[in-house]
């Protein structure tokens, strides 16, 4: 279903950052004031990672408070709830008078995110699956809030489009956004990093980056469930949710080569399948994909990324410059070899970067001076698209194309999605498959007719 609420911008427009401010846009509207002793937080999707993520914040800052907390199913929140008062007591109790949710502050049901933003609540942690997150972001930043965004912020290119309008508003606002790409906030990334752009390695001539592990979780459908809830709690393996395994986790391996880099690539072509979780309960997303990505410069990034269980994993990033190479992981950069070697060593007083990069949004908004990150991971975000689209349509894709796409994965507009029957699309077919479509009609180009919704 094709998106016509924002103008496709050119790859141009889309890396430069608008420094006019819009007459028609008020002056921040939230509550929270520079210097004040609390930041009242609330969490929006109480899942694994809605739950780790609130008491990561409420580690990073004694001014945090959590308030408030909501999520579409009752049995999530609950738990959420019981999870987050029994993480506070294991690892920071002296944090449990600053959990202070109560029945009235806890929200269930689709409109859970419209009741926290409406509970006295400064900043909001976004952890629903990311399909939810543009609607998400939008209401956030017009209710004049704050936020954490979990990554991705999209998983289509409507998406990226609501996303980039989300971003100029908050500009125009003054509100921080911050995302939950860590490897940013790693001391131990930061220091390659700059070490990269002072150059250590010289030019960058290619790398590759990977995220190669076994398979995860997966949840079967429930007596009772309808086919919308099963495929929101089994959301991983649905592409208009989770965007496939390459936008909703490699994403962080992309956005490492987007900053070595400067900036996104201008093209894509690559391949991907479903070989191995060919089943169900795996909806229709691949379980691999290899991509080859060309920057304007010319540079070559190789990314691959794949979820099958038993084969062996590889998590990393790697880039050969004209003096040298680099390597960064997740347990930090192992070796710089440039002009002299070099190794990370990891500080006794380390802190870990999915806390840190809640302490670098705080202090952020409490020096007056909010960090806005949400271009800079859309950029990330519409460049692990492209690498799906390339797959999936079997063609080369090109940025300023796919920005101009009509495309849209959700089966209905996100604000009007309830339970019911959902149809499970199809496993994408290169050749067949098509990007500038709708979810279902795109993927449905060329094959025998097929009740639709």
């Amino acid at each position: 279903m094709p998106d016509r609420g924002f103008d496709p911008l050119s790859r141009r427009a889309f890396l430069q950052t608008s420094a006019a401010l819009t007459a028609g846009f008020a002056l921040p509207s939230y509550v929270y004031a520079v210097g004040a002793d609390t930041i009242r937080v609330g969490l929006i999707g109480c899942g694994g990672r809605g739950t780790g993520a609130a008491l990561q914040c409420l580690e990073a800052s004694e001014t945090v408070h959590l308030v408030a907390m909501g999520d579409v199913m009752p049995d999530r929140l609950a738990s959420s709830r019981k999870n987050i008062a029994e993480g506070i007591a294991e690892r920071m109790p002296g944090a449990a008078a600053r959990f202070k949710v109560t029945d009235d502050t806890a929200f269930t049901g689709f409109d859970a995110y419209n009741q926290v933003l409406g509970a006295g609540v400064d900043l909001v942690i976004l952890a629903t699956p990311p399909g939810f997150r543009p609607l998400h972001l939008a209401a956030a930043v017009d209710a004049g809030k704050h936020v954490f965004a979990e990554k991705p912020v999209a998983t289509d290119v409507a998406g990226i489009r609501s996303v980039l309008a989300t971003y100029e508003k908050a500009q125009q606002k003054g509100l921080g956004i911050g995302v939950g790409t860590q490897r940013r906030h790693h001391a131990g990334y930061i220091e390659v990093m700059n070490r990269i752009r002072d150059g250590a390695i010289g030019d960058v001539l290619n790398g590759q980056v990977y995220w190669n592990q076994g398979g995860l979780w997966s949840r079967e459908q429930q007596e009772g469930w309808s086919d919308t809830e099963w495929q929101i709690r089994n959301w991983l393996y649905f592409a208009w949710l989770s965007g496939d395994h390459i936008v909703e986790q490699h994403v962080h391996n992309i956005d490492v080569a987007n900053w070595v880099m400067g900036g996104p690539p201008i093209r894509a072509v690559g391949v991907g399948g479903r070989q191995s979780r060919t089943a169900p309960v795996y909806g229709h997303i691949y379980d691999h994909f290899a991509i080859d990505y060309e920057y304007p410069s010319g540079v070559h990034i190789m990314s691959m990324s794949r979820q099958i269980q038993g084969a062996r994993g590889r998590n990393g990033e790697w880039f050969q410059g004209s003096k040298g190479s680099s390597h960064t992981s997740e347990s930090g950069p192992q070796a710089l070899l440039g002009t002299s070697a070099y190794e990370w060593n990891r500080p006794e007083e380390f802190v870990s970067p999915m806390v840190q990069e809640h302490k670098d949004l705080i202090a952020s908004i409490q020096a007056g001076r909010p960090r806005n990150d949400l271009k800079r991971i859309a950029e990330s975000n519409l460049t692990a698209i492209m690498g799906r689209e390339a797959a999936y349509t079997g063609q080369i894709i090109e940025w300023e194309e796919l920005l101009a796409a009509e495309q849209s994965l959700a089966p209905t507009a996100l604000a009007d999605v309830q339970f019911g029957s959902l149809e499970v699309p199809p496993v994408p077919v290169p050749g067949r498959t098509q990007v500038a479509r709708g979810f279902i009609e795109g993927w449905m180009a060329d094959l025998p007719p097929r009740r639709t919704r």
